[in-house]
């Protein structure tokens, strides 16, 4: 009995290496311009929520593309990622579009989860990138009572045409959820 229980002891302590190699790996082929990368997210959505503190590290990698695919890996995830709000929050400043673009919209699919993210939010509805400030928009109507300082916010962002859907729509969700 104890043998067997060495054995199955082992075994674990080594998947849990394999595991945490085969996401440095996958965390590696994020980004990259070929077959890899799409393997790379399919892998990191199987791993799931163990995966998290990895993809919260590639968002801070130097390559744009692999901050943009962490980002998009985790809007797969959803709320099962909710320790990322607070990084992602942090990207809907980065330098490139696409990075903080990824980042609003995992922030939408986190819905009540990325509420520590509000105030990033607010400021990324005044971004130059108009697909950044929609699903800013949709992000904290998303979130719902946890963003209703956000209210000012989307009603000024309301006048302008092309949120003005989005905006309002988060407004009533937010209202609704009090």
């Amino acid at each position: 009995m104890t043998r067997r229980l060495t054995l199955l002891v082992l075994l674990a302590a080594l998947g849990c290496r394999s595991r945490e190699s085969r996401i440095a790996s996958l965390i590696e082929d994020l980004g990259m311009e070929d077959p890899r990368s799409g393997r790379a997210v399919r892998g990191l959505l199987d791993i799931g929520e163990p995966a998290v503190p990895a993809l919260v590290a590639a968002l801070g990698d130097p390559l744009p593309r692999r901050r943009a695919a962490a980002a998009s890996v985790i809007w797969g995830l959803g709320a099962r990622a909710a320790p990322a709000a607070p990084a992602l929050g942090a990207a809907l400043a980065d330098a490139e579009p696409a990075v903080r673009l990824s980042a609003a919209m995992a922030l939408e699919s986190m819905g009540p989860a990325a509420s520590p993210a509000v105030p990033a939010l607010v400021k990324a509805l005044g971004d130059a990138d108009g697909n950044v400030r929609l699903w800013a928009a949709k992000a904290l109507g998303a979130i719902g009572a946890g963003a209703r300082e956000a209210v000012p916010a989307l009603a000024a962002a309301a006048r302008h045409d092309a949120l003005r859907g989005a905006a309002e729509e988060s407004i009533r969700r937010i209202n609704a959820a009090r």
